[in-house]
């Protein structure tokens, strides 16, 4: 009889009125509905995307295919009882449709450029002020002279004119953005003013769909409404942007400091999306906005994971954003199209929407000093609607605003522009030129892209005092100052011996004595993020790689920080984290006695004079930019030295031309690395040596009083050392001036 008090508990907690568990059917028609969706989306997207449309069409497509229009009208039945008339099914299906709505608006925020924004603040301000203004007169105008059968309370045609007036003002970054990638236009002029524009006529067109959401909730147009809506989200917005933005980026250095990892970054940007999607709906303004701000805040971060963020983009677009678009698309009737007056209507609207649109964004263009034919581009790429055309269809039909007529045609239109979209630009964009001042820009982006040094964002520098960690300390100030950076002191202890009171102390006074004496060091830009922390651990290097694994993209280290180890390069420890670290590192080596060098009071060292021996390699050219980026805040000088090795024996056996030969590759490589310098601002000379490469490096060091060496190698291990090849551990043992090698982990991204 035991065995059955479960089951009668059970019936006993359904009697009382508590929530029964999902049906059994209801549970089977989810997983039939979100698995044929999901197919027949990525299905008709890939179609798209082999043919240089955007996906968005495919996915849209689905839903009409799978609709009454298609599916319901080939096999009614079984349409019927896959996707039924139910209201719970369908609240179902909506709840991951708009977990897709949100979700997409986050990934939409993290690519947003607020710096893109104001670089091309004012043209982009113009030409969304015209996109804006011209498409919400001419939608006003049409929502008021629409027939009645086309609203759903013709007593509210002042909000469902406000509702169309608003639907026809927005854009779709996502779909902009994907056609100027698939167009390889993101990063021209026009395609960064498109997108900057469209980011601003977003923003703007959110909070006029929040005032209409407001006013649709109440159900009347009074003042109260309005202002109530308009400073629901102008409190937000300026909360978001400036307190806001320091919340964001604190919880998310919070996770990564004490949790780390891609996952929990992930969580905590979620958490942080649905709060803020809650707290707007809550002050009577769209979820949606509320997940877009947050993406934005979030992708300002530093600190939030790259691969979090490309994580979010997959599921978005591999899973939920193919769902909500294809829900969308379930709800089209194309058979309502057919009614000659609903095709009609929905011709006029698709002509009103892409008429005010694209004169509303040239009239911009044109006042913002573009060309004529960059206006017709601007045109043509801001009349693209896709998802967040779809969005507001969503949300009019969830406030009971638009009716399933009105719903089909405003879903039809942004079918439609998104598709007219790619072959316009393309026509616009083969009329417009680049200019020489574009193609320059163009070409320092492509190099900062493959930069090496541009990728460093997080440093950790471990210390444990002396010379060395302090040079580093200057080497990272002067980084910091062409370079954004976030850096963190650590100070390594190791729990091997035994506990004591008195000794915890001295430990304790060694810390703070190491950390203090690299801050003093320190020089930093004041938005430079600074931390330290002392940790514990079975032994130093264990500490160190464990911290250095929460995502730092350089470990910066002096040379020996106390006692040679036996057989090692510099220490036990420095050789360990140099063979083991998850990232870049930078070892430092001072070689400076106490009186040596100029000081301005603490340890100061001048630099005026940088050698970069090369010899055309990549590592060589990430040694090429650290010292470039010094030299450029210093004013240092930079040689490049290329130093052909060729004993006499060896010249024998070639001709005169062979040697020559040689000699015009060395110049090649030096002249080739040497623009890499200039182009981070660095003066920079070369120069071409013969002989034995250590030797003549270090003869070059000496007689041109060189103040630092920067070296580029990759680290390999011989006999549990660290090693760098014979020439790099020679001149690290033989220079008379500091020392600085860059390697790069066989384990590393770089």
């Amino acid at each position: 009889m035991n065995l059955f008090n479960p089951l009668l508990a059970v019936q006993a907690a359904a009697d009382k009125g508590l929530i029964k568990p999902l049906g059994k059917e209801q549970l089977l028609l989810v997983l039939l509905e979100l698995a044929m969706l999901l197919l027949v989306a990525r299905v008709l997207g890939e179609c798209m995307r082999r043919i240089n449309l955007p996906s968005v069409i495919g996915e849209l497509l689905a839903g009409v295919l799978l609709g009454p229009s298609v599916f319901g009208w080939v096999l009614p039945h079984l349409q019927t009882y896959i996707f039924p008339h139910s209201q719970t099914q369908s609240d179902l299906i909506s709840v991951v449709s708009w977990l897709g709505v949100l979700f997409l608006l986050v990934v939409t925020g993290l690519e947003t450029d607020l710096n893109l924004i104001v670089s091309k603040g004012k043209t982009a301000l113009l030409i969304s002020v015209g996109g804006i203004i011209v498409p919400f007169i001419t939608g006003l105008g049409l929502g008021w002279f629409l027939p009645n059968n086309f609203l759903v309370n013709p007593a509210q045609r002042l909000i469902f004119s406000l509702f169309i007036a608003t639907a026809m003002s927005i854009s779709a970054v996502p779909v902009i953005a994907k056609v100027l990638m698939d167009l390889k236009l993101i990063r021209r002029d026009i395609g960064q003013v498109t997108l900057a524009a469209g980011m601003t006529d977003d923003t703007i067109g959110w909070i006029l769909l929040s005032v209409v959401s407001g006013l649709a909730s109440s159900g009347k147009f009074d003042f109260q409404t309005v202002l109530r809506a308009v400073g629901g989200a102008v409190l937000f917005l300026g909360f978001a942007f400036t307190l806001g933005r320091s919340l964001v980026a604190w919880m998310l250095r919070w996770v990564d400091d004490y949790i780390g990892g891609a996952t929990a970054s992930l969580s905590a940007l979620l958490v942080l999306a649905l709060s803020a999607a809650a707290l707007t709906h809550t002050l009577g303004i769209e979820a949606a906005l509320g997940a877009f701000v947050t993406g934005i805040l979030a992708g300002q971060s530093p600190r939030f994971s790259r691969e979090a963020g490309l994580t979010l983009e997959l599921i978005t677009a591999g899973f939920l954003a193919p769902i909500f678009f294809a829900t969308a698309g379930l709800k089209v009737d194309l058979l309502q199209m057919l009614v000659p007056q609903t095709l009609l209507i929905g011709l006029v609207v698709l002509a009103i929407a892409c008429f005010g649109k694209f004169t509303g964004a040239y009239i911009g263009s044109r006042i913002g000093g573009l060309s004529h034919w960059e206006g017709i581009a601007m045109g043509s790429g801001m009349n693209a609607r896709g998802a967040m055309e779809i969005i507001v269809a969503t949300i009019g039909v969830s406030l009971g605003v638009l009716n399933p007529q009105m719903y089909s045609i405003i879903v039809m239109v942004a079918i439609v522009t998104s598709l007219m979209a790619p072959p316009l630009l393309r026509w616009a964009l083969s009329h417009v030129s680049i200019s020489e001042q574009e193609a320059q820009r163009l070409e320092q982006e492509e190099m900062a892209s493959r930069s090496f040094i541009k990728r460093i964002r997080r440093v950790l520098m471990p210390t444990q005092g002396g010379p060395n960690i302090t040079l580093a300390a200057q080497l990272i100030s002067h980084l910091a100052h062409q370079n954004p950076l976030e850096v963190m002191v650590l100070f390594a202890k190791s729990d091997k011996k035994p506990k004591q009171k008195s000794a915890n102390a001295v430990k304790d006074a060694t810390a703070e004595a190491a950390i203090i004496a690299v801050e003093q060091e320190f020089d930093l830009p004041e938005d430079t993020l600074l931390q330290t922390k002392v940790e514990s651990g079975h032994n130093k290097a264990e500490v160190i790689l464990k911290e250095a694994c929460k995502g730092y993209d350089l470990i910066v280290i002096g040379a020996i920080e106390r006692q040679r180890g036996r057989g090692a390069l510099f220490s036990l420890l420095v050789d360990r984290v140099v063979q083991e670290a998850p990232c870049a590192t930078m070892v430092v080596k001072s070689n400076l006695s106490s009186d040596q060098g100029q000081t301005n009071g603490s340890g100061y060292h001048r630099i005026s004079h940088i050698l970069v021996p090369t010899s055309g390699s990549e590592y060589g050219e990430h040694a090429i930019e650290v010292a470039s980026t010094i030299a450029a805040q210093t004013g240092a000088i930079v040689t490049l030295v290329n130093v052909i090795h060729r004993t006499q024996q060896e010249y024998i056996l070639f001709e005169e031309q062979t040697r020559r030969s040689v000699t015009e590759i060395a110049r090649q490589i030096v002249y080739q690395q040497a623009e890499i310098g200039r182009g981070l601002g660095a003066i920079v000379k070369t120069a071409i040596l013969t002989g034995i490469p250590e030797f003549e490096i270090l003869k070059f060091a000496r007689t041109t009083e060189v103040d630092l060496i920067v070296l580029g190698s990759s680290v390999r291990t011989v006999s549990g050392r660290a090693f760098f090849g014979h020439r790099t551990d020679a001149i690290l043992n033989k220079a008379l001036c500091p020392v600085a090698v860059i390697t790069v982990a066989g384990n590393s991204n770089y």
